[in-house]
């Protein structure tokens, strides 16, 4: 079972930075890649960003530019640094471990608001 500790979301204005961070742990599994997917009110969660244990990313191209994700691999843990938010980014925030067997595990997720 994987298990994460998340943390960081919040409240804040446009144009502002928030980092978000999660660490995965548990019993042994492999970890194909980790990252965020996001979920905006009235639509369906979508991929926000990846990065796999060696260090490659991918990014939605609504947040290209303006995310960055980084990781701790002995760690298992990523950090997802978010500058210039919009009232766009508004959504519930889902750290994820893809495992070896292709099976996503999910964290509890946390809210991201970005708001005047």
């Amino acid at each position: 079972q994987v298990q994460f500790v998340e943390s960081g979301g919040g409240l804040v204005q446009p144009g502002g930075s928030l980092r978000l961070s999660c660490r995965a742990f548990g019993s042994s599994f492999g970890v194909y890649d980790m990252g965020w997917y996001r979920q905006v009110p009235g639509k369906q969660r979508e991929l926000a960003a990846t990065i796999t244990p060696s260090s490659l990313t991918n990014y939605a191209d609504s947040v290209m530019g303006r995310f960055t994700i980084s990781q701790d691999s002995n760690k298992n843990t990523v950090y997802l640094q978010m500058n210039s938010l919009k009232p766009e980014d508004t959504g519930v925030y889902f750290c994820y471990v893809r495992d070896y067997s292709a099976n996503f595990h999910w964290g509890q997720g946390t809210q991201v608001t970005v708001s005047s």
